[in-house]
């Protein structure tokens, strides 16, 4: 009961409203991926069923044939009058009619799970408000319009190409570091926040590779240690590198890490080398993802939002139960829990290396984790999801797990007069929590 009671009394942090290169192709978590199992829906309905019904056969059996008149009324009201075809069961309009929501209202689904939010020394946040967010999005659509390459499969889509913009922009670096460019789109979304700043881009692939099959982008202002000249991040000599650049201040320089490896390890190389300004790409929820991140480390009991019970009749169990029939990537309890009740990281594992590497890791560790990137933490601020789900579409990512959006569920204006109608909905399929954080060492 008083875990129940915790996960009701959740609520996200303050909005800043209030307050204040891509993955490649060995990502398996595809970011504009738009296809699903009606099936696989249907059982996770019957699964809900079960366990609603308790041991009585007969409710059961009652409510499975509930279900499948609903799901037939459905299909009758979608082809009424036309040719019958097939809907996706993460399509907006499906779930509406199946459980009969109000999408204008879907706003209060929007941190109903949690957002855990990661502790800083000084508890300070970002310059930017909400409004200049919105003033950005309205002058990046035509930006984002001339793109090289129209299809990122496994890469970043649209939210994420605009929180990067948006952060480079506002932070003006004299230098930019990206960790992983697969086919350069990350590096021309760079270029066109800083058009006359230098780029220092690490990729084992050189994106020059993927012109032989189709779109990419090569940059003319930048080095590339990439192909037979790759380096890892964690092994460059960055004084060197500096130095050659004529850089001395290090706090002027960002650096974009979206090459899929464990972010505490990438925090503390860049600490090292005395980088203070960070931004990761695939910053994945408790549960998802190829690699350990820093959500994930700030997902802990203590933290608002945090922590999780693996106990089935649970409120969060029923509730992750439901979603999961409407949002792709949501997960439930089976997949968010391992052995023993295992249920940081991924199931009690530290992945990294696009899970290549999958070591598992006990409570103890992961909580020794997070105290060690709250001892140098100064700013953690998330990307919001660029709008809600009415507006745009997706169908991946669960609401349940985010923070409000920039343009909230049922501002169909302010959602077209921005030219976001223009854009096509899987583009909005690729939101993981993209994060901005500043480091330093305590000197405490």
């Amino acid at each position: 009961m008083k875990l129940e009671r915790a996960l009701s009394s959740r609520r996200s942090p303050p909005h800043p409203a209030d307050d204040e290169g891509d993955g490649g192709p060995f990502d398996d978590e595809s970011k504009t991926k738009k296809h699903a199992s009606l099936a696989g829906r249907i059982v996770s309905l019957i699964r809900l069923s079960r366990s609603s019904s308790g041991h009585c056969p007969a409710a059961h059996v009652i409510n499975v044939i509930l279900l499948l008149v609903l799901a037939t009324a459905a299909v009758l009201l979608f082809s009424r009058g036309r040719p019958v075809v097939c809907v996706s069961p993460y399509d907006s309009a499906a779930r509406n009619a199946l459980v009969g929501a109000d999408l204008a209202g879907l706003a209060s689904d929007f941190g109903s799970l949690g957002v855990p939010w990661c502790r800083s020394k000084r508890d300070t946040t970002v310059e930017w408000t909400p409004k200049d967010l919105l003033k950005g999005l309205e002058e990046f659509v035509p930006i984002y319009e001339t793109r090289p390459i129209k299809n990122n499969m496994f890469g970043m889509g649209f939210d994420h190409s605009f929180g990067l913009w948006f952060m480079v922009r506002w932070l003006k670096p004299d230098l930019m570091i990206e960790s992983g460019a697969f086919k350069g789109h990350s590096t021309w979304v760079l270029r066109q926040a800083m058009p006359g700043t230098h780029i220092i881009s690490l990729s084992p692939r050189h994106p020059e590779k993927y012109l032989k099959k189709g779109p990419a982008y090569v940059d003319e202002n930048c080095t590339y240690y990439a192909g037979k000249d790759f380096v890892d991040f964690g092994s460059v000599d960055w004084g060197s590198v500096m130095r050659k650049h004529g850089i001395s201040d290090l706090s002027r320089v960002l650096v974009f890490f979206d090459d899929h490896q464990n972010q505490l390890k990438r925090v503390k190389q860049a600490l090292q080398a005395g980088f203070q300004n960070l931004i990761f790409e695939d910053n994945y929820d408790t549960g998802t993802g190829d690699h350990y991140s820093l959500r994930q480390i700030c997902d802990q009991y203590y933290v608002r939002g945090g922590g999780h019970s693996c106990f089935r009749d649970s409120d969060e169990a029923r509730m992750r139960m439901k979603r999961k029939m409407f949002w792709e990537k949501a997960v439930d309890i089976d997949e968010l829990c391992g052995r023993g009740g295992a249920w940081w990281g991924v199931r009690g594992f530290m992945r990294d290396n696009f899970n290549h590497s999958n070591n598992a890791m006990s409570y103890k560790e992961h909580f020794q984790n997070s105290r060690i990137l709250e001892s140098v933490l100064d700013i953690y601020w998330e990307l919001p999801p660029v709008a809600g789900p009415s507006l745009t579409h997706q169908t991946r990512y669960d609401p349940a797990r985010t923070l409000q959006p920039i343009v909230e569920d049922g501002r169909f204006g302010l959602f077209q007069r921005l030219g976001l109608t223009r854009l096509e909905a899987s583009l909005f399929n690729g939101y993981t929590q993209m994060v901005y954080v500043q480091v330093s060492v305590s000197t405490s």
